[in-house]
């Protein structure tokens, strides 16, 4: 994953938004990748006052690997109103480390922090991992599970190119009470199955991708109460900036994209997110 975060880093970032008439919540971020820092670097400061000075308030700083889940801890720790951690070894991570069951017990060990309140980014990439390596991403996906539902932790899924996988994955070992899916990137169908069975639903930039009308069409299907939004910055800055460095200020212009999309009140949608945010994750205040 370094080579991809270096490219992003080369970016210029996406300009500030029209700030929102209500604060909202970024539910799945990568500071790290954005600046390039320690936790505790004035550069990180920057971006959370840039998001709070659009509305954004409060970010979820999710895991990838043992080390970097150890930096979303101390993150959490210094910004203890801003920011909540979730930590995991992502599904391109867990077949090619070194050693697998020592990194699964450094975020089990992470997962009992008061700060951390979800595991993920978890679950299945068919678009990167070969087959031949997927039975391990299958275990890691697995333990992950169990680890999120013995510390009642949300779980953060990571999905690529393997919907089905991923559903018969929950079905089949039981799915923890607050199951998000990170980045949707399903159809209508997809996203209904997802609905019927309790699942959180989570819309990036992607939604406003001009490429991307399956992601428009299930956007509109989801109740409020399973609705979030997020930046997975620096990644898939929306519409009209495609292709910047993505921050979480960026969500201004993802919830309003949604609102059009679902004909409703932006205040309404992002008290909702909010509100969706503070249940599924827990308080941001210490």
């Amino acid at each position: 994953m370094a080579d991809r975060h270096n490219r992003d880093l080369d970016r210029q970032p996406a300009p500030l938004p029209e700030p929102l008439p209500v604060n909202c919540v970024d539910s799945h971020a990568h500071l790290e990748i954005v600046t390039n820092t320690e936790p505790d670097h004035p550069e990180i400061k920057r971006v959370l006052q840039e998001a709070a000075s659009v509305g954004i308030d409060r970010i979820v700083q999710v895991g990838y690997s043992a080390e970097q889940s150890k930096w979303c801890v101390q993150l959490a720790e210094i910004w203890n109103d801003q920011v909540l951690a979730a930590v995991a070894l992502h599904p391109n991570e867990a077949p090619v480390v070194e050693d697998l069951e020592g990194d699964l017990a450094v975020i089990d060990q992470l997962a009992s922090h008061p700060r951390v309140r979800a595991i993920g980014e978890t679950g299945l990439d068919f678009f990167r991992t070969e087959p031949e390596l997927q039975d391990k991403q299958r275990y890691s996906f697995k333990r992950h599970i169990e680890m999120a539902k013995r510390h009642n932790k949300a779980l953060v899924i990571h999905d690529r190119d393997a919907h089905r996988a991923v559903l018969d994955t929950l079905d089949e070992v039981g799915a923890p009470n607050q199951t998000v899916f990170h980045c949707f990137s399903g159809d209508a169908l997809m996203a209904r199955e997802c609905i019927d069975k309790g699942y959180i639903l989570s819309f990036a930039g992607t939604v406003t991708f001009k490429n991307a009308p399956q992601l428009r069409e299930a956007v509109k299907l989801v109740p409020l109460d399973q609705l979030l939004v997020e930046t997975d910055s620096p990644f898939l800055a929306p519409a009209p900036h495609r292709g910047a460095l993505n921050t979480p200020a960026q969500i201004p212009n993802i919830l309003r994209f949604i609102a059009a999309e679902r004909d409703e009140p932006l205040t309404d949608l992002a008290n909702a997110i909010s509100a969706n945010a503070e249940r599924i994750f827990g308080s941001f205040k210490s």
